[in-house]
């Protein structure tokens, strides 16, 4: 069978190496078309380029490895690609989606973990703490719970934040006797 003047294992062919190039151009400068997708999943350019591809590689290796058809080829292929393209947007794509995390945190958020102190704490004064975060370490103003003195190295538990300044309380794990 021939198709826009060429054999059609010429078109899956050329189909490939343009889906196939244009796949590379997207990877390179999706960030530019980077709300494409949002309207609906299908119209995403990394689920069509992956579809066209799916296509086009089915489409040739069928052609050159059976007697089929044309037709029935091609739609195998499509069918074929519509699954792949489907496992690739739900067991890929859509995982990668939602694992955007970021790396910015506010002082509420920090409530409730356990520190360092760095600086001691002395009563009615501040003092510093370290807290180990997934940005690094983060280091705060601190004072003292019922303003109570605190020694460097000890644990702090992090109660309360007011205008910046942590308010801490010694750590005292919970232990099985």
């Amino acid at each position: 069978m021939e198709l826009f003047g060429m054999p059609i294992v010429q078109v899956y062919m050329v189909g490939l190496i343009v889906a196939g190039l244009a796949t590379l151009l997207y990877i390179l400068f999706s960030d530019m078309a980077e709300g494409i997708g949002d309207a609906s999943p299908f119209l995403d350019p990394a689920v069509i380029l992956a579809f066209i591809t799916f296509v086009a590689a089915g489409g040739y290796i069928l052609e050159l490895v059976t007697t089929w058809g044309s037709g029935i080829i091609l739609v195998i292929a499509l069918v074929t690609a519509f699954v792949l393209d489907l496992l690739l947007y739900l067991f890929v794509l859509l995982p990668l989606k939602s694992a955007e995390v970021s790396l910015a945190y506010t002082d509420e958020s920090l409530m409730g973990r356990v520190g360092k102190v760095i600086v001691p704490v002395p009563v009615d004064g501040f003092g510093e703490i370290v807290i180990e975060s997934v940005n690094g370490m983060i280091s705060k103003r601190a004072v003292g719970y019922e303003n109570t003195a605190i020694e460097y190295g000890k644990e702090v538990l992090i109660i309360e934040v007011r205008d910046g300044t942590f308010i801490v309380k010694e750590y005292e794990p919970f232990r099985f006797k």
